[in-house]
């Protein structure tokens, strides 16, 4: 699979997200776009006849949404689904636990290049009839009322807020793509241009700035300390004042960090 083509397909409602998301997959070499279905009838329909391997889903769409259009597929062939949602997470964890991945609208390159990576190397890996299958006796097993009370508890903002951060994390560390759980982080720190993220005794070696990392870790379980740190608090074994205002922080693993003045408010939360 390495040297062929993703064959993707791309079912959206909404014409310009259709035309944005085809124009960003152009940019990548390994993707091959065999088709484009503007809803859900259409999409059973092209995943039928084109067999694609990938498809890009859209959820919420008038009549058949993006779960009608997975449940449809049962007895067929699956490909891998990649839902994508304007919301942080659509689903709860059991639909993200058998779905490839999902991207939120609008879509960043970063995270497509992101699902791309883990598609093909599910393809590659041969997983991806195993994983769909799962999703799609799950949806089959679903009654209306199941998916409108799943749609009706999506809607509610606390929900959204503390659904909005997965325990897994997906980066690309070279040529690879690396899954952690969250709980393995133990700090990450700023190497110029690259992120170090330190987890179980291993320091992946990433390229993605502070911020956007930041935006996918719980800031209940991680802290920023530095501008260019950030500990994972259950990691923390001792805090130790220093006489300038700043504060050293002893993780578990023997670790030493330095907490900056800058942020010594946030001294509370390790107590």
């Amino acid at each position: 699979m390495t040297d062929e083509k993703i064959r993707v397909l791309l079912v959206d409602d909404e014409p310009l997200a259709l035309r944005g998301l085809k124009l960003r997959l152009e940019t990548f070499p390994e993707v091959e776009i065999i088709g484009q279905s503007t809803n859900g009838r259409e999409a059973v329909r092209d995943i039928k006849a084109l067999s694609p391997d990938l498809v890009f889903l859209d959820i919420q769409m008038p009549g058949l949404d993006g779960f009608g259009v997975v449940r449809a597929m049962i007895g067929a062939p699956a490909p891998l689904f990649i839902f994508v949602t304007a919301y942080d997470k659509y689903a709860i964890e059991a639909f993200e636990a058998n779905a490839l991945d999902y991207i939120v609208k609008p879509v960043e390159e970063e995270r497509l290049s992101d699902a791309l990576h883990r598609a093909r190397e599910a393809i590659k890996n041969k997983v991806a009839s195993k994983r769909e299958s799962k999703l799609i006796e799950m949806l089959a097993s679903l009654s209306d009322d199941d998916r409108d009370r799943i749609k009706e508890l999506i809607s509610d903002p606390a929900w959204t807020e503390k659904q909005r951060y997965s325990e897994r994390l997906s980066f690309k560390d070279g040529s690879k793509v690396v899954v952690l759980m969250a709980e393995e982080i133990e700090w990450i720190d700023a190497a110029g241009d690259y992120m170090c993220i330190h987890a179980s005794g291993k320091t992946h070696i990433i390229r993605e700035t502070m911020k956007a990392l930041q935006s996918r870790l719980d800031p209940a379980r991680f802290q920023r300390i530095h501008r260019s740190a950030i500990v994972n608090i259950s990691k923390v074994k001792e805090l130790h004042p220093h006489s300038n205002g700043e504060y050293f922080i002893i993780l578990e693993n023997g670790a030493e960090l330095k907490l900056s003045r800058s942020y010594k408010e946030v001294v509370a939360r390790f107590l």
